[in-house]
């Protein structure tokens, strides 16, 4: 492992010298910072995290607190953790994984005990009652979410009342007047989701706005949830040739239990599926979707948290547009 006595050796100057560059705690002439800068990536050095930490006073660790329930779909989780902490190397910095259990309490926890210099917060209610813990903690906090009442915390998301608005537009252009909206499981509404209820109304609204006949139901993740809601909606629309699907959990049994009621896809209902890319792709049939945009969330939320450390941002709210990716799961009604 390489020492910062090799860096030293490697540069020509003191230990004590390259502790100075790497800490920014005494002045040094740019010629010999530029010296020690270079035998630093010459030789891969890393400073050892705990003299890190004393040294700036930074533990070069995010927390990123995050859901863990029944309800939660693994696969699209981990594409938002997998995008932060890929982000979060590019600066040399780590991810602490915390889980959303402990609540207030346990975000006061971690503030306190300096286990990390940002906060990343995901699944994020419209009125959470972790904001106004959030506002009144030490260090940055970005939130992977839209609260109804951010204030001075950032955000980003993607847009999904104009995810929703761009899956009932795509739908109706194709001659559908009767569509139905799939979403998530009970317990994701009874919560106030933000992503949820956000992406409802904006179906919603976008429905009446065309003047769609367009019932909307929660599906509980499981067999006998997809029939239900597939039951339901039948019932309130038996006409149905327009499906939007915003439940990842349940996408492969619904398509399944249509099938089994002999619809065929898109002969008689055109689906359009949101979430993850990967969700399209591992499918018989290549769906249209409107992906979750996990990759670029995952990074700007880095990006602004880099930029609160370092005391460069203001507070902002970034939602991301949302995109289409035609498939083969949506056709011109006959």
């Amino acid at each position: 492992m390489v020492s910062i006595a090799d860096v030293a050796r490697d540069a020509g100057v003191s230990s004590s010298t390259v502790s100075y560059v790497l800490s920014g705690k005494r002045s040094i002439s740019p010629e010999t910072r530029h010296r020690v800068e270079a035998s630093v990536r010459r030789l891969g050095y890393h400073p050892h995290a705990g003299a890190r930490a004393l040294a700036s006073s930074r533990t070069n660790v995010l927390a990123l607190v995050m859901p863990l329930r029944a309800d939660i779909d693994v696969q699209v989780l981990m594409g938002f953790v997998t995008s932060v902490v890929t982000s979060a190397r590019k600066y040399d910095y780590d991810v602490l994984l915390l889980t959303n259990d402990e609540g207030p309490d346990g975000l006061r926890r971690v503030a306190d005990s300096a286990m990390a210099d940002a906060l990343l917060v995901m699944d994020v209610e419209s009125a959470d009652p972790r904001v106004p813990v959030l506002r009144s903690l030490p260090c940055p906090t970005v939130l992977i979410g839209l609260p109804d009442e951010p204030g001075d915390l950032s955000c980003v998301d993607l847009d999904f009342s104009a995810a929703a608005k761009r899956c009932v537009q795509h739908l109706a252009d194709l001659g559908h007047e009767h569509i139905a909206l799939v979403g998530p499981s009970p317990a994701v509404y009874e919560r106030g989701t933000s992503f949820a209820g956000r992406f409802l109304n904006g179906f919603t609204e976008a429905a009446r706005t065309r003047g769609l006949n367009a019932p909307s139901r929660p599906c509980s993740p499981s067999y006998d949830g997809v029939r239900e809601c597939l039951d339901k909606i039948l019932v309130e629309q038996p006409q149905l040739t327009g499906l939007v699907v915003h439940n990842e959990a349940v996408l492969g049994t619904l398509l399944s239990e249509l099938r089994a009621r002999g619809s065929r896809i898109p002969e008689d209902v055109s689906v359009v599926a949101v979430g993850p890319d990967e969700m399209a792709a591992n499918r018989p049939m290549r769906l249209t979707t409107v992906p979750l945009l996990s990759d670029d969330v995952g990074r700007i939320a880095v990006e602004m948290t880099m930029r609160e450390l370092e005391g460069a941002a203001s507070p902002e709210v970034r939602l991301l547009s949302p995109r289409l990716t035609h498939g083969d799961s949506t056709a011109q009604r006959a």
